[in-house]
């Protein structure tokens, strides 16, 4: 027996009604509202962080740069090297259960609030605003023939945008380059430099991302929005339309009784299109293009607020609760990812305590043994040493071995900040009691000036059989 599997429908198709166009420019509406107010602060924040953290400075030099010339990573008083990779892998599969969690929870609030895609084209359509006007405004002026007025606008609105991007476009690539000195390179106009192609290169991407391409982005190159929704149940926060309260749609006198009318809240006033940034319709359901940014709560509230209706008709809810039940937070996945989380970020945070400060990396060389001048036997190995602190140290060698083996090697080795060196040295089997073709032999390497920094690095000693 064939079993068929239940379909839903999730948007109704009127005929009528016209098709929403794929291509062309979106013009959002002005508005108002927490959700805009919400975003606006972390927006703000993210960028002070972005845009000032790049000048700090840390101990003469820039406090946060990832120096992929020196293969250093400075993030203030830390410095790591790429024997330390395995920490950003860490950070990364953290931040990516970190974003699973999220969309569990609250659906795309990732891509509303904090995607940079997102935040850079909200501060393009400002400065659309500022120098075109609001929607109207701006859809006239697209209709209208090229004229002075007409240039002036667009030159205003494309020069900002271009100064924006630059500005982007120099931040991003001082955190790999110092930024003074990119930055004396960009005014000099030393246009084929290494770091200034780079800046102009993201520049460019900034502008034709955020000021070109917007909602095409989200839209059709993002692959979040291709798997974010197999990621959502019955209990994942997502803004919806109620319908069930707002239809039938239609306009009416204010102060009108709407059930009377045979009408729900919904005057079908196109606000909440008119604000959206992808251009979607939220009373066609859940669509693959909406961002959660909440901008069509915000212009139905204020609409709900001029009628005297009840906020809400718009909002952040989820399924099960539009179907009348309530919201559970304690569910199976949620609180797995929550789990998981915690313990990855409890066992970073460890790892970054316990992350050592010097390292000894020990090879053997490729021959079994020698016999020197003495008739003693040999073996050299190769030794490097990392310092990866961000002042200068001192260090000693040692050999934990026993008496019958002799290190020969210098008694200190003085290393600059992030300094790593590479040095050969022997170890000369100095009497036969007691030893064997193969022993076991340990390296230890001590900072002179904090003794409580010491690492052990094992390896062996071959010699032949007597």
């Amino acid at each position: 027996m064939n079993e068929r599997i239940p379909a839903r429908v999730i948007e109704t198709i009127d005929p009528g009604k016209p098709a929403r166009p794929l291509e062309g420019a979106i013009h959002t509406r002005s508005f108002t509202g927490s959700y805009r107010t919400l975003r606006m602060l972390g927006s703000g924040f993210l960028f002070l962080l972005f845009f000032g953290i790049v000048w700090l400075t840390w101990n003469d030099r820039q406090a946060v740069l990832w120096d992929l010339a020196n293969r250093q990573f400075h993030i203030f008083a830390a410095t790591f090297l790429p024997q330390d990779f395995i920490l950003l892998s860490a950070l990364l599969i953290i931040c990516a259960f970190g974003l699973f969690f999220i969309t569990v929870a609250a659906g795309r609030v990732w891509c509303g609030y904090t995607c940079p895609q997102s935040v850079w084209t909200w501060v393009f359509m400002w400065v659309e605003k500022v120098t075109e006007g609001d929607r109207n405004q701006r859809i006239k002026l697209d209709a209208a023939p090229w004229s002075w007025n007409k240039l002036r606008k667009r030159g205003a609105k494309h020069g900002l945008w271009l100064g924006i991007s630059l500005v982007t476009g120099l931040t991003f690539v001082g955190y790999f380059t110092p930024i003074r000195g990119l930055l004396q390179d960009l005014l000099e106009l030393r246009l084929l430099d290494a770091g200034v192609l780079w800046v102009v290169g993201f520049a460019a991407a900034t502008y034709l991302n955020a000021g070109c391409l917007r909602e095409k982005v989200c839209r059709d190159m993002c692959p979040y929005s291709r798997f974010q929704s197999v990621m959502f149940d019955r209990d994942t926060l997502l803004i919806a339309y109620d319908s069930a309260r707002g239809e039938p749609r239609g306009a009416r006198r204010k102060d009108s009784e709407p059930r009377a009318a045979g009408l729900g809240d919904c005057i079908d006033c196109t606000l909440c299109v008119q604000v959206c940034p992808t251009g979607i319709d939220i009373r066609d359901g859940l669509q693959l293009e909406c961002i959660g940014c909440g901008a069509c709560i915000d212009a139905c509230d204020t609409v709900m607020d001029k009628l005297g209706y009840a906020r809400g008709l718009v909002r952040y809810t989820s399924e099960r609760e539009l179907d009348g039940g309530r919201t559970r937070w304690l569910r199976p996945r949620l609180v797995g990812y929550a789990i998981a989380l915690s313990v990855m970020i409890a066992l970073f945070i460890w790892a970054l305590a316990a992350r050592p400060l010097l390292s000894l990396d020990v090879t053997r060389d490729r021959g079994l043994f020698r016999e020197n001048t003495e008739g003693q036997i040999e073996n050299i190995y190769r030794l490097k040493l990392i310092n990866k602190t961000q002042s200068p140290a001192r260090y000693q060698l040692a050999l934990d071995a026993g008496d019958a083996l002799r290190l020969n090697a210098p008694a200190e080795f003085r290393l600059a900040a992030g300094e790593i060196l590479d040095i050969p040295v022997s170890i000369t089997r100095v009497s036969d009691r007691g030893q064997g073709m193969t022993t076991e032999i340990r390296f230890a390497l001590r900072d002179l000036d904090h003794p409580e920094r010491r690492i052990d690095t094992p390896s062996t000693f071959i010699a032949p059989q007597r």
